[in-house]
């Protein structure tokens, strides 16, 4: 058993935007603090796109990230709808939902695949697996290019997407980028469905009671329903500012979240617990072993979760292609001379992002916020941290193992800065 006072410092996060550290503080055996500092520089998008017309808010702002652009366009596009009053068609609001389908597909794949995959069979990196292991490689490569085939057939682009726009898309899916999208999502889900049991025959587990929220649709729909926490709470789109609270963090260029001035966590896990109910019946049938571990308060399930979202993402995505005809139409136009505010909420593969819009009444924007799912989990990990680093402090883990299961429960939460597998420098105080 450790004894003493120290510090446990992971410095310089690399392949981020910015920089993110984490700083555990351990007195008499006991970790008492700890403080993710993210220290990337402002970008300045919600004041940005003051002064733009309404049409062109959702590109600028997309550009907040690239791997998830298409979840940030279509949650722009759908708060300038409805801060310009403008209903899209059912074909629009399906090519949406597919566009989404596609991004989680891929981001969920790189993120366990590459990620998260080497923390279990204890190497640095994809790149340290024996030639043995050179079809997981081969495997996860093929499922995040089904992802990226169908965001490029969709949206025209697999990082920000072209053809999306307020009030529907530019142009549509042509019949051979259906055609290839739809041979590379079946031949993928076999792969995908491997991969699960991976991630439920996992080393490693960590509990906490959860305040779990998501946005909960029909067909486990990622753009539609409302929000319900495992509180039992349901509460409108809307309405989300009435119960999420900002908290400035004063060691953090990132802002953080409380939900009724309480943590809580998004994501994946998040979405399983409260609406697997709704996922594609041939992913019920084939994930029937792994769904029984749901509602979970692991957090390392979270991983699980995003592994099965990724199987019922492909079965959904392979239905709606082969039952839509898609139509040319033409994009509604917006009614000037009222000012509003308009929110989207949609599920982003990290979970629940929140946009919100006003514009004038010359459909300039004068309102922005944006509220992303890593903002939203800062608290809950934190807190997390402290009882995980205090669970192994009692069994006398040392400092090295200790500083790479932290690496690891980083990785359960799949933050946006989640983006490479071994990469934090450790300094003991």
């Amino acid at each position: 058993m450790h004894k003493g006072n120290f510090n446990i410092s992971l410095k310089n996060i690399s392949k981020i935007e910015g920089h993110t550290h984490m700083d555990i503080a351990v007195k008499n055996n006991e970790a008492v603090s700890v403080k993710l500092k993210i220290s990337e520089n402002k970008r300045f998008y919600r004041d940005a796109v003051k002064g733009m017309g309404y049409k062109a808010a959702p590109m600028h702002l997309a550009r907040i990230c690239g791997t998830c652009s298409p979840a940030h366009m279509s949650c722009v596009c759908e708060a300038v709808e409805r801060a310009m009053n403008i209903r899209i068609s059912e074909q629009s609001r399906a090519l949406r939902e597919l566009l989404l389908l596609g991004n989680i597909i891929r981001d969920h794949g790189m993120h366990l695949y590459f990620f998260c995959l080497p923390d279990i069979f204890g190497v640095d990196s994809v790149l340290d697996f024996d030639k043995k292991k050179d079809n997981l490689i081969h495997n996860a490569l093929h499922v995040k290019e089904a992802g990226n085939m169908l965001c490029n057939a969709v949206g025209g682009r697999a990082v920000h997407p072209p053809f999306a726009n307020v009030g529907g898309f530019n142009e549509l899916p042509s019949k051979e980028n259906v055609r290839e999208a739809l041979k590379e999502l079946k031949e993928a889900r076999q792969y995908a469905l491997d991969f699960i049991d991976t991630f439920f025959v996992k080393d490693m587990s960590f509990k906490r009671d959860t305040n779990f929220v998501a946005l909960c649709g029909k067909g486990f729909s990622y753009i539609d329903g409302v929000i319900k926490t495992s509180s039992g709470k349901v509460i409108e789109e809307e309405d989300y500012r009435e119960h999420l609270e900002k908290v400035i963090i004063p060691y953090s260029n990132a802002s953080a979240f409380e939900f009724e001035f309480k943590e809580f966590m998004v994501g994946a896990l998040a979405r399983l617990n409260l609406n697997k109910d709704e996922l594609e019946k041939s992913t019920r049938k084939d994930c029937s072993r792994y769904l029984k571990v749901f509602p979970s308060n692991d957090i390392f399930h979270n991983n699980l979760a995003q592994a099965i979202s990724v199987v019922n993402a492909i079965d959904k995505s392979v239905k709606m292609l082969e039952s839509m005809d898609f139509k040319k139409e033409k994009i509604p136009e917006a009614k000037l001379g009222k000012a509003n505010v308009g929110v989207g909420v949609i599920e982003a593969p990290r979970g629940t992002l929140y946009h919100m819009i006003g514009v004038d009444a010359k459909g300039i924007v004068n309102r922005s916020e944006v509220i992303i799912p890593t903002s939203q989990n800062v608290i809950h990990l934190e807190k997390s941290m402290v009882d995980f680093v205090n669970a192994m402090l009692s069994k006398g883990i040392s400092k090295e193992k200790i500083s790479m299961n932290v690496e690891r429960l980083i990785r359960a939460y799949d933050p946006c800065m989640s983006c490479a597998t071994h990469f934090l420098k450790i300094n003991w105080k």
